[in-house]
C-alpha cells in the first residue's frame, strides 16, 4: 500500500477558487448595493449578483461532479452532508419564529405591554383568508404530495415518476410565487403601514423568496433527473432539497394560521 493512499472513509475535498471568487462577489454585490441607495443606477447592482450566480453555478458543478463520482460520497460523507441539512432547517426555523415572534408580541397583551389592543390595527383591511392565500395553500400542500411521489419513485427505481413528480412540483412552485405576486399587488396596506404591514411583509415576503429559492433546487434536480443522475441508494441532493421544501410547506402553514385566518379575522381585548 502507497504512503498517500487514503485510509479514511472521509472525502478530502482538492483547493479550490470558488469560495474566493465567492467573497469577491460578495463584496461587488455590496459595494453595488451602496452605489445603488447613494443615487446609482440600478445597474451598478447587475455585476455583483451576475458574479454570484457564476460562482453558484461552477461550485455547484463541481459537488455534483463529486456526486457522481462513485468515490467521493462514501456513507460518512452522505450522513454528514445530511446533518449539514439538517442544521440549516434548524436555523430557518430561528429565521421565521424571529418573525412570528414579532408579529405575537405585537398583537398579544401577555407578551408584551406595547401590544395592540385592536388587530388588525384600525384603518387595515387584511388580506380574505379564504381566496388567495387559501388557495395558495393547497397548492404548496400538493407539491408536497407530488415531490414525496417524486422520491418514492426514485426509491422504487422508477425514473418516470422521479421526472414528473418534479415537474409537477416545480410547476405548483412557480404557480405559488405568481399568485403570491397578484396578492401584494392587490393588497390594501404596504410595508410602511405599522406593525402589521411590516411583519407581515417581512414573515411572507421571506417565506415567498426560501419559496423561490426551493423551486430553483427542484428544477436543478429535475434536469439531473432528465440527465440520469440519481440513484436509488444515492441521492442525498434531491433528498435536502425535497427536505427543504417540506419546510416550506409546514412554515407556510403557520403563516396560514397565525397571519391569514387567526390575525385576520379580528378582534379587541378587553
Amino acid at each position: 500500500m502507497s504512503s498517500d493512499a487514503q485510509t479514511h472513509p472521509f472525502h478530502m475535498v482538492d483547493p479550490s477558487s470558488w469560495p474566493f471568487v465567492g467573497s469577491i462577489a460578495a463584496f461587488t454585490t455590496a459595494v453595488g448595493a451602496i452605489m445603488y441607495m447613494h443615487g446609482a443606477p440600478l445597474l451598478t447592482t447587475v455585476p455583483g449578483f451576475a458574479l454570484i450566480a457564476y460562482t453558484f453555478y461552477v461550485w455547484g458543478r463541481d459537488i455534483v461532479r463529486e456526486a457522481n463520482d462513485g468515490v467521493s460520497h462514501t456513507e460518512p460523507v452522505k450522513h454528514g452532508l445530511r446533518m449539514g441539512m439538517v442544521l440549516f432547517i434548524t436555523s430557518e426555523v430561528m429565521f421565521f419564529f424571529a418573525f412570528f415572534w414579532a408579529y405575537f408580541n405585537a398583537n398579544i397583551p401577555f407578551l408584551s405591554f406595547a401590544a395592540s389592543d385592536v388587530w388588525p390595527p384600525e384603518g387595515i383591511v387584511p388580506m380574505e383568508t379564504w381566496d388567495l392565500p387559501f388557495l395558495n395553500t393547497l397548492i404548496l400542500l400538493t407539491s408536497g404530495a407530488t415531490v414525496t411521489y417524486a422520491h418514492h419513485a426514485l426509491r422504487a427505481g422508477n425514473r418516470g415518476g422521479l421526472k414528473l413528480g418534479l415537474l409537477l412540483t416545480v410547476i405548483l412552485g412557480v404557480l405559488f410565487t405568481g399568485l403570491q405576486g397578484m396578492e401584494y399587488m392587490h393588497a390594501s396596506f404596504s410595508i410602511t403601514d405599522g406593525i402589521y404591514g411590516s411583519t407581515f411583509y417581512l414573515a411572507t415576503g421571506f417565506h415567498g423568496f426560501h419559496v423561490i429559492v426551493g423551486t430553483i433546487l427542484l428544477i436543478i434536480c429535475y434536469f439531473r433527473a432528465v440527465k440520469g443522475d440519481f440513484t436509488d441508494n444515492a441521492h442525498v441532493g434531491f433528498e435536502a432539497a425535497a427536505w427543504y421544501w417540506h419546510f416550506v410547506d409546514v412554515v407556510w402553514l403557520f403563516l396560514f394560521c397565525a397571519i391569514y385566518w387567526w390575525g385576520g379575522a379580528g378582534y379587541v381585548h378587553g
